[in-house]
């Protein structure tokens, strides 16, 4: 299903909705894209971090009305909700979780469907359309997602279904493996720097907005550190799905080298994205789970990291 059009719900996210004057001067503050670079054709990855740059969540963040929309692993959103609003008291925005007011499909290899709703989708990644309370974010080459109100969600799945088959959402993440996006879900949270997710070479690092918190962590790391765990994708036999934040290991080290950030089946066996530290992925003896767990195969990802062209962002 993954190689064919198709679309699927996006129901393991759930939306964060901050709006009001100063909403985008508030969470210029907060996360790790720039804000200024949002307008109605373009939107992003990013991140939130602790103090000390961990990932306390991932998202695609795209302006909406009087301010913006982050989708988001749906057990991060309370925490983060929460959490934003102790910062936001004194100013002029409001945060709330609007997942019940939006329905949210992703549609693989369908532009025509796309085409068809009125939406003029360009090939660039992150652009946006808009028709009537339609938006479409492309996200990834020949992958995009549909946002319309919730009300919209009976006639658009039918629209759609007349000329796309419907996928699971497994056929959706698997396509996100391929393309190389981490994502922080509930077992990964705060595990993370934006780095070890390649989350700087997809456009959700901003090393020239200033200060954000956790920005001075981030930006010693890409400036002064030697990056030593970074994403990589893999390939495992079997069906059995491995939870985000199993740990791997390798022969060569007396603990864990790195966890699993998400896992979807292919047609043979399961590819996944982990984060594992370099050395130990160069030498290609990596288990899940165990010392004598099953092995895992390296594969390309779709993208390579260039430290000069990531700190222009």
């Amino acid at each position: 299903m993954a190689d064919s059009a198709f679309f699927c719900p996006l129901s393991h996210e759930g939306v964060l909705a901050v709006r009001g004057a100063d909403a985008a001067k508030f969470l210029q503050g907060q996360l790790t894209c720039n804000l200024n670079y949002l307008n109605d054709t373009h939107a992003s990855l990013g991140a939130r971090c602790t103090q000390k740059g961990r990932m306390q969540s991932s998202f695609r963040i795209v302006l909406q009305g009087d301010g913006v929309l982050l989708a988001m692993a749906s057990e991060l959103l309370e925490p983060q909700l929460a959490d934003l609003k102790k910062y936001a008291v004194f100013s002029k925005s409001k945060l709330t979780d609007e997942s019940a007011a939006w329905v949210r499909f992703g549609l693989a290899d369908a532009d025509q469907a796309i085409a068809s709703l009125g939406l003029d989708l360009p090939a660039e990644t992150n652009s946006v359309a808009r028709h009537e309370e339609l938006l479409a974010i492309r996200v990834s080459p020949g992958r995009a997602e549909l946002w319309a109100p919730a009300a919209q969600a009976e006639s658009l799945r039918t629209q759609l279904a007349a000329t796309l088959a419907e996928g699971d959402l497994n056929a959706w993440l698997l396509g996100q493996v391929r393309a190389g996006i981490g994502q922080v879900m509930a077992q990964t949270r705060e595990l993370f720097i934006p780095q070890m997710l390649n989350l700087q070479a997809v456009g959700g690092v901003s090393f020239k907005k200033g200060c954000y918190t956790g920005q001075e962590i981030v930006a010693r790391m890409q400036y002064l550190g030697k990056l030593k765990r970074r994403l990589y994708r893999l390939s495992l036999d079997g069906d059995a799905l491995p939870e985000p934040g199993t740990p791997l290991f390798a022969p060569s080290h007396n603990s864990a080298i790195g966890e699993v950030v998400i896992a979807a089946r292919a047609d043979e066996g399961i590819e996944l994205l982990a984060v594992l530290q370099a050395e130990a992925a160069d030498s290609g003896d990596v288990h899940l789970g165990t010392l004598e767990g099953p092995g895992l195969t390296l594969l390309d990802l779709p993208y390579q990291l260039d430290r000069d062209r990531e700190i222009q962002r």
